[in-house]
C-alpha cells in the first residue's frame, strides 16, 4: 500500500511491492487435487450407463460411465472384478464400486473399478453383506467348525426341487461315477416366497430321519444357476442357521461357479455347480476305481482338481491382498503402458505416412527434371518471390508507420506544450528570446514575452523584483 500524500504533488507509491503468492507447478496442483479427491471421497459406488468401451491387449478395460448430464472416465484392470467383468458392455446400465482418483499424466479424474453389478441389485447386495457380517461375527463361517466329508459315503440326502435341472445333473453324475450310492430326496422349493423356510424344514427332516437310526452320511443342498433374486432363498438367515445346526456334514452347490450364497459360507464344503458337488461326493469311490483301472487318468483328475482348488485359494488371497495392499502405482504404470502402446502405434503410422510423402516428393522431383517442368517451377518460384517481396515491403512500411506513430506519441509526451496545458507558462526576453528562469535578473523597462497554452502576450517590467528569500 502506498504512503499517505502530504501535498497535491505527492501521490505516494505508484507501484507498491507485489504481494507474496504461491505458484504451483502443474504436477503439484494435479497431485494436490488427487490427494483431495482420494481423502474426501475415496471408495464410492456410482451408477450409470457404459459408453465408449475399449479393451486393450493387456486385458485392461477403459470406458465412460454416463447419465443424462455428465460422464465419468473409468478403468477396470485385468485382475479386477473377474467374475462380473462380462457385464461391462456398451449401453449396459451398471453399479460400479471403485476408488476415485486422478490420472496425473492426463490431468483427469477417473474411477478405478473394483466391483461391477447390474443396476438394480444394489439393495439385495447390501442385505447380503449385512447378513454375512452378522453371521461371520457369530462364528458361523469359522473354518475350525467345518467337518471333513466322508470319503466313501453310502447314503446321500438331497435338498432340492424334484423338478429342477440340478437334481438331474446330480443323478447323471452319480449314476456314472458311483451307481451304488443311495440317495434320499427331501423335496422343497428353491425359489420364491417361502422357499427358504421349506429348505430349512427339509434339512431338519433329514436330520430327524438320521437321528431315528437311519444311516445318512452326507447332505447335499443344491439348485441350478440364476440371478441374485432367483438364488435369494439360500441367502436367508433361516437357511444359514439350519445348515449350521445340522448334525450331518452339508455340501452346498447353488448356482454356477461365480455365484456365492450365505449357505455356501456356512456349509462344510462349497461346490461350484451341482455336477461338481456330485463329483466331490463320489470322489472317494471314483478315485479308488479309477486308480485300479487307470492310475494315470486318476492322477490327472486329482492334479486338475488340486490346481482348481489352488487357483480358487490364490484368487481368494489375491482379493484379500487387493483390499489390504496399495497397488495404485502399479495400476497407473499399466495404464501408462497402454497409453505408450497407443502412442507407439500412432508413431508407426506417422512414420509410414512420412516415408510415403518422401517417396511421392522424390517422384515429383524426378518428373520436374524435364526442362519444361523446370521452367514452370522457376516461373512459379519467381512469382512467389515477387509476392513475398511485395508482402515484405508492405510489412516493413507498416512497421515504420507504427514506429513513427509511437515516436510521435513519445514526442508529444515530452513536449513543453503538455506542461502549458496544465496551467504553466514560459516567459522569454522579447529581444533575445532567452527563457527567463530567475526574477532577480529582470530590469525595469525590460520587455518580456509570455507564452500560454493558447496564445502569448507582451509585457514590460515596471519595477525591480523583490530580492529572493533563498
Amino acid at each position: 500500500m502506498g504512503k499517505t500524500a502530504k501535498s497535491q504533488w505527492d501521490f505516494g507509491e505508484l507501484f507498491p511491492p507485489q504481494e507474496m503468492r504461491r505458484v504451483y507447478t502443474v504436477a503439484e496442483l494435479t497431485g494436490a487435487v488427487r490427494r483431495l479427491i482420494e481423502q474426501q471421497l475415496g471408495q464410492v459406488w456410482v451408477g450409470g450407463e457404459i459408453t465408449n468401451l475399449r479393451e486393450q491387449a493387456s486385458g485392461h478395460i477403459y470406458f465412460s460411465l454416463k447419465d443424462a448430464s455428465a460422464q465419468l472416465q473409468c478403468v477396470c484392470f485385468r485382475n479386477e472384478a473377474r467374475s462380473t467383468r462380462h457385464l461391462l458392455k456398451d449401453g449396459q446400465k451398471v453399479l460400479l464400486q471403485g476408488d476415485l482418483t486422478v490420472y496425473e499424466a492426463r490431468g483427469q479424474y477417473q474411477l478405478i473399478v473394483r466391483a461391477v453389478e447390474a443396476q438394480g441389485l444394489g439393495a439385495l447386495q447390501a442385505a447380503f453383506e449385512k447378513l454375512k457380517q452378522k453371521l461371520s461375527a457369530e462364528g458361523l463361517f469359522a473354518p475350525e467348525r467345518k467337518r471333513p466329508l466322508p470319503r466313501y459315503p453310502q447314503r446321500l440326502g438331497l435338498v432340492t426341487s424334484p423338478t429342477g435341472a440340478a437334481l438331474q445333473d446330480v443323478l447323471q453324475v452319480v449314476s456314472r461315477r458311483h451307481p451304488a450310492l443311495e440317495m434320499v430326496l427331501a423335496p422343497c422349493r428353491v425359489q420364491g416366497q417361502g422357499a427358504a423356510e421349506e429348505i430349512a424344514a427339509a434339512l431338519g427332516l433329514l436330520n430327524d430321519w438320521a437321528a431315528a437310526g437311519n444311516r445318512l452320511d452326507l447332505i447335499l443342498v443344491t439348485r441350478g444357476g440364476g440371478s441374485l433374486e432367483d438364488l435369494w432363498a439360500f441367502n436367508e438367515e433361516v437357511v444359514a442357521r439350519a445348515i449350521f445346526h445340522s448334525q450331518i456334514p452339508v455340501v452346498s452347490a447353488v448356482g454356477h461357479e461365480i455365484d456365492f450364497t450365505i449357505g455356501d459360507f456356512v456349509a462344510d464344503l462349497r461346490a461350484a455347480t451341482p455336477s461338481a458337488a456330485a463329483e466331490i461326493v463320489t470322489e472317494g469311490f471314483f478315485s479308488a476305481r479309477q486308480t485300479v483301472a487307470d492310475l494315470a487318468l486318476s492322477l490327472g483328475v486329482l492334479a486338475r482338481r488340486g490346481l482348481e482348488d489352488a487357483g480358487q485359494t490364490w484368487r481368494d488371497l489375491g482379493r484379500r491382498l487387493a483390499r489390504l495392499h496399495p497397488r495404485r502405482t502399479f495400476e497407473e504404470r499399466c495404464q501408462w503402458l497402454d497409453d505408450a502402446s497407443g502412442a507407439l502405434q500412432r508413431a508407426a503410422r506417422q512414420t509410414w505416412r512420412l516415408l510415403q510423402a518422401r517417396w511421392e516428393g522424390a517422384a515429383r522431383r524426378l518428373a520436374a527434371t524435364r526442362p519444361s517442368a523446370a521452367l514452370g517451377l522457376r516461373r512459379e518460384s519467381a512469382q512467389n518471390l515477387r509476392r513475398r517481396l511485395a508482402e515484405a515491403a508492405r510489412l516493413e512500411l507498416e512497421t515504420l508507420r507504427q514506429r513513427q506513430s509511437r515516436a510521435a506519441i513519445r514526442l508529444g509526451l515530452l513536449s513543453p506544450l503538455n506542461v502549458l496545458q496544465r496551467g504553466y507558462s514560459i516567459t522569454t526576453d522579447s529581444r533575445t528570446g532567452e527563457v527567463l528562469r530567475q526574477a532577480d535578473r529582470l530590469a525595469p523597462g525590460q520587455r518580456v514575452s509570455t507564452r500560454l497554452a493558447s496564445g502569448q502576450f507582451q509585457s514590460v517590467v515596471e519595477k525591480p523584483p523583490a530580492p529572493s528569500s533563498d
